[in-house]
């Protein structure tokens, strides 16, 4: 997890393409349980574990290479400025150091939208949404988001550990085929590297262009165009965790490969547009630790599934069906989370949208209005 939270930044380098590579690092994430699986087979075929083991830990040093010549020493910004230069083609100055790489270009490039957005906001023509981490985690786009990845994340949990007593019944009993749907299920968990992209090029497809100019309002009307292209994908993926919901709870045997299809595509929807989510909507220099609360909380909702498999094992005996069929109605509750989102960023707009006359107008009326009623009183 930490080490998909430090290298979900490299989206940074790609502009219009940031939500697709965001996602793709997201998907392979989601497909690396098929590795078990891989030296499972392959010990099974008399590998070495021993061996096994020690050539993927070898597959590190690609990695520990690529930080140390390629990726930037700091936090990569976003947007990202014209002259940025990384890796091993950067220029070094007289004295030996290196210029233009690890992050470190020059202030007046990388800063630049930020200091219009901070002048901006202190003139009082646009109002900063976060302008710390307590505003980050105490607004509504954040606990909405929390809400929408807890119970989806609690959906795909109780599904997978109530997936072989329901396979039983639905197999009566028949080893032989709970095993052949168990291994198709494992099967399709590879695949989520493959779905995960179309979340993002969803999200980069519904963006607009920078716009040429580069000015206070231009660079907040683009910020809010961002978050805005985002409820799209977020309903599509509530709009699949029911349709998965809904196959889950029909009791046919062969309807099960559309559930395992439907599971991981929405498992990758869920988890790379979550990480998007919360790379577009707030600050850079905050994200690892809301990308982390918000995983923390998940994870403590998470605990739910616990009375749950005691209600299936139970009352239910061994049965998921009225479960699943209360999944179905507690899903379509995350669609709250883009509602949430499309309001924010309608009424966002419609403040940035305003002559820049209006806001000194209506704050020294208001100003007015105020000192005379203290008057009055």
């Amino acid at each position: 997890m930490v080490f998909l939270m430090t290298n979900i930044q490299v989206g940074n380098l790609f502009g219009e393409k940031r939500s697709t590579v965001i996602t793709i690092y997201s998907g392979a994430f989601d497909s690396s349980s098929i590795i078990f699986l891989i030296v499972k087979v392959l010990y099974e075929a008399g590998l070495s574990l021993r061996l096994m083991f020690l050539f993927i830990s070898s597959l590190s040093l690609l990695h520990i290479l690529r930080t140390v010549f390629l990726l930037p020493r700091r936090t990569i910004p976003y947007p990202l400025p014209q002259a940025y230069e990384y890796g091993l083609s950067c220029k070094h100055s007289e004295t030996g150091e290196r210029e233009n790489v690890s992050g470190e270009v020059d202030k007046d490039e990388q800063d630049t939208k930020q200091e219009l957005i901070k002048e901006s906001v202190q003139n009082g023509d646009i109002e900063e949404d976060f302008p710390d981490f307590r505003s980050c985690v105490c607004s509504s786009l954040f606990f909405t988001n929390c809400f929408w990845l807890s119970l989806m994340q609690l959906r795909h949990y109780l599904f997978m550990g109530t997936l072989n007593p329901m396979l039983s019944i639905l197999a009566q009993g028949d080893p032989n085929l709970v095993s052949k749907f168990t291994n198709a299920f494992a099967i399709t968990q590879f695949c989520g590297i493959f779905f995960a992209p179309w979340n993002g090029l969803l999200m980069d497809r519904n963006k607009k262009k920078a716009h040429p100019e580069m000015t206070p309002a231009s660079v907040a009307t683009q910020r809010v165009e961002d978050q805005h292209a985002m409820v799209l994908p977020l309903g599509v993926t509530v709009a699949q965790c029911i349709a998965f919901s809904i196959c889950a709870s029909i009791p046919r045997l062969e309807l099960q490969y559309l559930t395992f299809i439907l599971q991981v595509i929405n498992r990758s929807f869920i988890y790379g547009g979550h990480a998007a989510f919360i790379a577009t909507t707030f600050p850079s220099t905050h994200f690892g630790k809301v990308f982390g609360i918000s995983m923390s909380i998940s994870a403590l909702f998470s605990l739910l599934q616990y009375p749950c498999f005691a209600l299936a094992k139970g009352p239910l005996h061994d049965d998921p069906l009225y479960l699943n069929i209360s999944f179905v109605v507690l899903s379509v509750l995350t669609f709250i989370h883009p509602l949430n989102v499309h309001l924010h960023c309608r009424k966002k707009m419609k403040s940035l949208l305003k002559p820049p006359s209006s806001p000194l107008v209506l704050s020294g009326g208001e100003r007015e209005q105020l000192s005379s009623r203290e008057t009055d009183i």
